[in-house]
């Protein structure tokens, strides 16, 4: 029994001593459990309330309609909990936004316009199945009626600037045929014919009544919720500080009226490689420009002290 007693007792000492060694080592400082509080509810998933009011271009959305509720409080559902993606349009917006905002202005195009290219692309040269591409995903037959280049060595479907010019044109044409910005938009999807025949087949004037396929049905939805998620991003949980943003890198331009063998060598001749050359002029598809018609193109190349 004395020997047990002399065991127990051992142990007890020992479990006395380590819990103190454990309170020495882990109690943890105020600093630690207020971040142990904020990541545990950072990750805490919660139901949204969708505004009372929301609308796209100055036109309303019809929030009383029950189905447009629930779409709406379902678009806003997933891009609000899509943290990873939502953040990267945080950041792109900040970099692409003031390139496409003025072109926009300047066609007399509303600005909400904008968040389109942000479904359209991700705010990326982004390629579909169907063959469209860039920040517009512009078809090739879309984009050579409006004037763009479009071929092996050259496509001008990757300039912001001339895509944006082009989606401009594309979205007047829509709003003259079928008479209001949502429908416009939607018709970019869609295009003018199918927006059209599904307005004359259902017999309804507005987009929020039409029964449509998947990406067409959720596409002012989505649209709307990207605005409001992107022009409220506390509401929404998402932080960020202003340095966390991309910003657009200052170019000049160099006008090429030849043809260039080797764009290696004519980036080193203004202090860039090759690979920064085409990050600023994504539309120069090959490392060569043919040019045999002696064609000016204005080729964008970073102001100096930005790369080094």
């Amino acid at each position: 029994m004395s020997y047990i007693k002399n065991i127990l007792a051992a142990i007890g000492l020992i479990s006395l001593s380590g819990l103190f060694i454990f309170a020495v080592q882990k109690a943890p400082s105020d600093d630690a459990v207020v971040k142990e509080k904020k990541l545990i509810n950072d990750y805490n998933v919660y139901a949204l309330s969708v505004p009372d009011e929301l609308d796209f271009a100055g036109e309303k959305m019809p929030l009383n309609d029950p189905d447009v509720y629930e779409r709406m409080d379902k678009e806003l559902l997933v891009n609000t909990y899509w943290q990873s993606n939502g953040l990267l349009m945080f950041k792109r917006a900040r970099k692409y936004f003031p390139v496409i905002e003025p072109i926009l202005k300047k066609h007399g195009i509303p600005d909400d316009f904008k968040y389109l290219s942000v479904i359209e692309s991700g705010l990326t040269n982004a390629v579909s199945p169907a063959g469209a591409k860039g920040f517009w995903q512009i078809m090739p037959a879309t984009a050579r009626e409006n004037g763009l280049e479009v071929n092996d060595n050259v496509d001008e479907r990757y300039h912001l600037e001339k895509a944006t010019e082009v989606a401009c044109k594309y979205l007047l044409k829509s709003k003259e045929n079928l008479g209001s910005w949502t429908l416009a938009a939607a018709a970019y999807n869609a295009g003018n014919a199918g927006i059209g025949n599904r307005l004359k087949d259902q017999d309804v004037k507005s987009y929020y009544d039409l029964l449509l396929g998947e990406e067409t049905g959720r596409y002012m939805f989505r649209i709307v919720a990207l605005k409001e998620i992107l022009n409220n991003p506390k509401k929404y949980g998402f932080n960020f500080n202003e340095s966390d943003l991309y910003t657009e890198i200052p170019t000049e331009e160099v006008i090429v009226d030849v043809p260039v063998k080797d764009f290696t060598a004519f980036a080193k001749e203004y202090g860039i490689n090759y690979k920064i050359l085409k990050i600023h002029n994504p539309w120069l598809r090959e490392a060569h420009l043919n040019n045999s018609s002696r064609k000016k193109y204005s080729i964008n190349i970073p102001k100096k002290g930005y790369y080094k």
